[in-house]
């Protein structure tokens, strides 16, 4: 039933009431030889024009869900909606997120630049009183409707005289409003509400999914681009350390020089010495942070354009040695045993394997408590040779045994602490010389401690 208030809106109920009321002098009976007196049929000539809806709302239905992009979703809900009510203009505002206002999302005769920035507040205005009572309203006269809110830079006087506005609702949540609008008076009707309602029902569920699709890609979007400007920044910053690098090593070379003795003894041998250590390990950390730069290159390199690593036969013993003597300030705090194959080598860049076993035994002492042993071990098993790091520490949860490979991906705990790519650096480097590397538990039974697993193919012993 519709409501007529001092203004001449009209708000309609969403139920009105189909009972008519009863006539106070109802006529007799007729006669029962009386001819019988012809009545008028109310919906004669209706059936027509209500197949013509039934078959333009098909059609809109049709095109709606066929539209490749959401401009095209939006052009085609306006220009239905506009020709299926006979108006000049029609205009689409969807909620915000956040309930308090709503956008212009799609518009056919105004001001089209205003589109994603006009903005209506809720329950303000004809459009924000809609979505708020999500009652259909008519302004047969919007000029004199002093609770129009007229938009700057979007409302044209020339396209306002009579408006009809509707709410989208799908799922029992307020969507948008769908407006039309006329340039000249127009005394909307109930079957004209139906209309505009059955248009505005149908398309509810289709505009909120391709919103929500469009609003997926968009956040998909903005990760991949922060994930690439990440990514680039970390490979700037890495390759601007070369240079540092390289002007420490040369000072570091200055500094270990020592006179000539030509001939003749050192006064102090023993300082000497330590100074030639010094040297050496100072030196040792300077490769260190080389090839943790080099490391850090591969995490953010795109995968298949790895520089090719040089497959030769690697000693394992002696190259499990250098990593032990070279990270000896980061174990003092823990035990350290070493079981290495005997006169057995494997077939891997011996830099990349290096990076690889100085990133495992990096991340046990990161994770394992002060005090507990880390075990070094290479074993074979069926020809292939095996290179595990194992440690005490609280273990990795099944669910995290992949994840943790993934880059940036670092499991909450007391101790963790990092980038979260060194994991991720290390598979790279494995599988770009045919490596495979993979997480364990270093007790199968109790499930504790963790050990991570390089597998090489093995070469004959030298």
């Amino acid at each position: 039933m519709a409501t007529i208030d001092q203004r001449g809106s009209q708000a309609f109920d969403p139920a009105p009431d189909p009972t008519p009321d009863p006539a106070p002098d109802a006529p007799p009976d007729p006669a029962p030889d009386a001819p019988p007196t012809p009545v008028s049929d109310p919906g004669h000539g209706r059936l027509p024009d209500q197949l013509d809806q039934l078959r333009f709302l098909y059609q809109v239905i049709g095109l709606a869900t066929t539209a490749q992009t959401w401009d095209e979703l939006m052009g085609t809900v306006v220009d239905g909606t506009r020709d299926a009510l006979g108006a000049t203009v029609s205009s689409l505002y969807l909620l915000d997120r956040d309930g308090e206002q709503l956008t212009l999302a799609a518009t056919n005769g105004l001001d089209r630049f205003q589109i994603g920035r006009a903005r209506v507040p809720f329950a303000g205005g004809v459009t924000g009183r809609v979505a708020a009572t999500r009652t259909p309203m008519i302004i047969a006269d919007v000029p004199s409707d002093p609770h129009f809110l007229w938009v700057r830079g979007i409302d044209q006087r020339r396209f306002i005289a009579s408006m009809l506005s509707v709410p989208l609702v799908w799922h029992d949540r307020v969507v948008g409003v769908l407006n039309v609008q006329t340039d000249a008076p127009r005394d909307f009707d109930a079957s004209d509400v139906d209309h505009l309602r059955a248009i505005a029902d149908l398309l509810a569920g289709i505009v909120e999914r391709s919103r929500l699709q469009r609003e997926a890609e968009d956040r998909l979007a903005q990760l991949r681009a922060i994930d690439q400007a990440r990514a680039e920044l970390i490979a700037l910053v890495t390759h601007e350390l070369r240079t540092p690098l390289a002007v420490v090593r040369a000072y570091t070379d200055l500094l270990a020089e020592e006179p000539e003795l030509g001939g003749r003894e050192s006064r102090d041998p023993d300082r000497r010495a330590t100074r030639v250590g010094w040297h050496d390990g100072a030196l040792a950390q300077i490769e260190r942070l080389d090839r943790l730069v080099d490391s850090i290159i591969m995490s953010v390199r795109p995968a298949g354009v790895d520089d090719a690593a040089a497959i030769v036969p690697v000693d394992v013993s002696p190259l499990i040695e250098e990593i032990v003597t070279t990270l000896a300030p980061l174990l003092r705090h823990h035990h350290v045993e070493v079981r290495p194959m005997i006169r057995r080598h494997v077939l891997a860049d011996r830099r990349q394997l290096r990076g690889i076993i100085e990133h495992l035994v990096e991340n046990a002492v990161k994770y394992a408590p002060p005090g507990t042993t880390i075990t070094i071990v290479g074993d074979l098993v069926e020809g292939v040779a095996r290179i595990s790091v194992a440690d005490e520490g609280p273990g990795v949860p099944i669910e995290w045994r992949e994840r943790i490979f993934e880059p940036f991906a670092r499991r909450d705990t007391q101790t963790a602490r990092g980038s979260g790519i060194g994991l991720y650096a290390a598979r790279r480097m494995g599988e770009s010389m045919g490596a495979r590397l993979w997480c364990e538990p270093a007790d199968p039974v109790t499930g504790s401690g963790t050990r991570f697993v390089v597998a090489l193919p093995a070469a004959a012993a030298l």
